[in-house]
């Protein structure tokens, strides 16, 4: 029998999910998916190790109507059971977005973790209770498979006071309001791969950029965090798809005193209205909006790489340089004129850009002349949280 491990990405009404095989100590991808629009049109969608489509079934047809966590969880592990009878699900990881103080590494949950990670609620109320609902539904769908939490904001654990503490006194600091950092799983990922990838350049100065729906960026040291883009929460920093990134905090006061609008309504615009969907009224995504013509759209992603550019000018700074540049998540892995854009802005830092190996998505982008060098390099989260699940629970 093989020893199997599931990973979730929970979002409001969808789970994302990947199974993996574990040999030796091993983990291997079988398959990922996702249980999706949980709450209007669900979805059952399974893909295998080379993205093969194998599985896409309307949820509906079983049950017409929005569906639980707990009832596509368990349409989920039915389907992994009757699969494959040589694999034995042995335990269960989760990404959770925000660990707050306690959690600087990943953890086996029980009763107490989960009321600790609810807890966290208030510094990230879009994102903690999605985290936290397939948590519970596991723990009453099979409460004797262990489950670990892994944390976005622990990778930033290693942030010095002077970046992690903001210009704010003591009073409102004593309510956890510190720069946390984000998108952690995506950069250990990518600090794992860094020494096979670009050699001995992984342990000097190396700035990623995860740019996606939501998108960030980290300074890294020696493979360490030493300063990141997203703040106290996930709204800060870049320009993102809906979310705003940086906003001057006297904005929102005026907003709220001026604009009659309140705290639930402004925090809908500025997570959900904002970003790239609210600058062009177009869309969120950069492939409609690069194939557009319309002159706002054309401004969206303006503002989007410029902010890119003025942060890795801030993060280069604050590491005292850049030896190489890392794009990574969905833009920064597929949007080639947006790494151009880049690049070509930054050029007077020593980067120059090949063109030609940026379109055809080679994995380094930059000439062999270029004094510091940019590289493409995916990155995959769900790995992470099955390495830890293997290692604290098997």
């Amino acid at each position: 029998m093989t020893d199997g491990v599931l990973t979730f990405n929970a979002g409001s009404s969808s789970l994302k999910f990947a199974l993996f095989a574990c040999r030796s100590g091993v983990i291997e991808p079988l398959f990922r998916g996702q249980l999706e629009d949980l709450d209007e049109d669900p979805r059952f969608l399974v893909a295998d190790a080379t993205g093969r489509r194998i599985v896409d079934q309307d949820l509906g047809q079983l049950r017409p109507g929005a569906w639980t966590h707990s009832e596509a969880l368990a349409h989920l592990l039915h389907w992994i059971d009757a699969h494959d009878d040589d694999l034995v699900l042995r335990a269960i990881g989760h990404r959770v977005v925000h660990g707050g103080e306690p959690f600087v590494a990943p953890v086996i949950v029980d009763e107490a973790v989960v009321d600790a990670i609810e807890a966290l609620t208030v510094l990230a109320p879009l994102h903690q209770p999605a985290s936290i609902a397939p948590i519970r539904a596991l723990a009453a769908l099979r409460p004797a498979l262990p489950q670990v939490a892994c944390f976005d904001t622990a990778f930033h654990a290693t942030l010095d006071p002077v970046e992690r503490t903001f210009a704010i006194g003591a009073d409102l600091r004593a309510h956890g309001v510190r720069r946390f950092g984000f998108h952690g799983l995506s950069y250990e990922y990518i600090a794992s791969e860094l020494p096979a990838r670009i050699g001995a350049l992984a342990e000097g100065r190396v700035l990623v950029a995860h740019l996606g729906n939501g998108a960030s960026m980290c300074a890294m040291h020696g493979r360490r965090s030493r300063a990141t883009t997203m703040g106290f929460t996930a709204l800060d920093g870049l320009m993102m798809g809906t979310r705003c990134g940086a906003l001057d905090p006297g904005a929102v006061l005026h907003l709220l005193r001026h604009a009659g609008l309140d705290a639930a309504t402004l925090e809908r615009k500025l997570y959900r209205e904002a970003g790239l969907l609210g600058v062009s009224g177009l869309s969120h995504d950069m492939r409609t909006l690069l194939a557009s013509s319309a002159p706002a759209a054309a401004l969206a992603v303006d503002i989007y790489c410029h902010r890119i550019v003025r942060e890795v000018g801030s993060l280069a700074a604050a590491i005292g340089g850049i030896d190489a540049l890392v794009f990574t998540a969905g833009i920064g892995e597929n949007a080639a004129p947006v790494r151009a854009r880049v690049v070509d802005a930054i050029g007077w830092m020593g980067l120059q850009l090949d063109a030609r190996a940026n379109e055809s998505g080679a994995s380094c982008i930059t000439t062999t002349d270029s004094r510091v060098p940019a590289f493409v390099i995916p990155t995959n989260e769900e790995a992470v949280v099955a390495r830890h699940t293997l290692a604290l629970a098997l």
